[in-house]
């Protein structure tokens, strides 16, 4: 049985396999600085690093010492009090390990603090997050091919050049390409030593033998250490790979009703589902659609940042989304999800068209469908309308947000990743 040490150094010279180590062993208050985190953040600085701080009696060793009992026998130089037989008090508070009262003569323990990386932050982020009801519900018609590895090949670029096999190569040619000639020599310098010392009878044949073993040698010497032939590099190559297809929909309401508060809430919800989207799945598109009185698809740049606002009319979000559904994303061979956000106010006489469109065109097609109903007491209309769809619907789940500390816990509790 082997086992391998990962020696290698992060860019900061540090070893990777203690960094490694130190975050599995604090994995909880990592977590839980991550998650405070994400409410204090902006849209922006949402996916850099993080300083996380682990109060310093966490980062202790555990040790070994002396329990209570026992007798033991000490000098105190200087001693005034006692004599031989006296019993000593324990001095209160643990003996000064902590357990007493601080006053503002002590000075306090600073907390242990690091910095988490972008991709560390984004891993503990994500972690433990899937899509819903993923399953293949057909291959994918266009294959994406896959680099695997081949073996080794004679011709290559210098980059794929393996040098341990190469070696091995070399050594093999030159064992076969000098063995005889070794073979030889080594014979022709058992018979020289047998013949020594020098004497008038042999120094004929041992100046003879002397020259044969200085040529086989020229010849030994002569084969290459390492030649063009003995050169493998790595080969890959590209095979199909049959994969699923999946696609987001992002709906956002961006009615008047949207304040600029409501509309950073849907932001930020939406652009964690959009990172998480991005970081965890290789082959899905992700369609970003925003409506008031009318819906549009947009690009993620629009989606975001774009400052145009209307009246509202939900309905006209979910037919585009139902429309590009038919024409781009059929059910049979995509797994489609659907997310949307909106405050919940809309037309009265529209909300029920919004309930029959989820019922009856979209929920049949999608995986799974969350909504988000951002800062709306009066949960009525829309959100009523919603509910049903909920009953009826078990891929279906909403959720209400008031603030910016809870778009994290309802991402985690939509996105949770099920029991098996």
């Amino acid at each position: 049985m082997s086992s391998f040490v990962d020696r290698r150094l992060n860019p900061k010279n540090k070893s990777a396999v203690n960094r490694q180590r130190f975050l599995k062993r604090f994995h909880t208050q990592i977590r839980r600085a991550v998650a405070d985190a994400i409410s204090k953040r902006s849209v922006t600085d949402i996916e850099s690093g993080e300083k996380v701080r682990i109060p310093s009696r966490d980062t202790s060793e555990p040790y070994f010492k002396h329990g209570p009992g026992g007798r033991r026998e000490m000098v105190h130089p200087g001693n005034q009090k006692f004599v031989t037989g006296d019993r000593v008090a324990r001095p209160e508070g643990g003996g000064g390990k902590g357990g007493g009262q601080g006053d503002d003569s002590t000075e306090g323990s600073d907390d242990f603090v690091f910095e988490l990386t972008r991709e560390e932050f984004l891993d503990y982020f994500f972690e433990d997050l899937e899509l819903p009801n993923l399953v293949k519900t057909q291959l994918a018609r266009e294959e994406t091919p896959k680099s695997v590895r081949a073996g080794f090949t004679s011709d290559g670029v210098p980059a794929n050049l393996h040098v341990l096999r190469s070696l091995r190569g070399a050594l093999a040619r030159r064992t076969a390409l000098s063995g005889p000639y070794r073979r030889e020599k080594l014979a022709l310098e058992e018979e020289l030593e047998a013949l020594l010392p020098e004497t008038d009878g042999n120094r004929t044949r041992i100046a003879v033998l002397r020259e044969e073993i200085e040529a086989l040698q020229r010849k030994i010497d002569a084969v290459p250490f390492i030649d063009t032939f003995d050169l493998r590099y790595r080969s890959r190559v590209q095979l199909p790979a049959p994969t699923s297809k999946a696609v987001m929909f992002c709906v956002m309401d961006v009615s008047g009703s949207m304040d600029q508060a409501k509309k950073d809430l849907a932001k930020r919800f939406f652009l964690l589902l959009y990172l998480f989207l991005r970081r965890n799945y290789d082959r899905i598109d992700v369609v970003f659609i925003r409506h008031h009185t009318i819906a549009q698809e947009v690009d993620e740049e629009t989606f975001f940042y774009s400052r145009e606002s209307g009246g509202t009319v939900v309905s006209s979000a979910l037919n585009l989304m139902r429309d590009v559904i038919r024409d781009r994303y059929p059910a049979r061979e995509w797994n489609i999800y659907g997310a949307q956000a909106s405050d919940g106010d809309n037309w009265p006489e529209d909300s029920g068209k919004c309930h029959a469109i989820l019922s009856d065109e979209i929920m049949p097609s999608v995986q799974y469908y969350a909504y988000i109903e951002i800062n709306n007491d009066n949960r009525q209309g829309l959100w009523a309308e919603y509910e049903k769809v909920e009953e009826a619907w078990p891929n279906f789940a909403m959720r209400a947000i008031y603030d910016a500390s809870e778009i994290y816990p309802v991402f985690r509790e939509l996105f949770q990743k099920q029991q098996a």
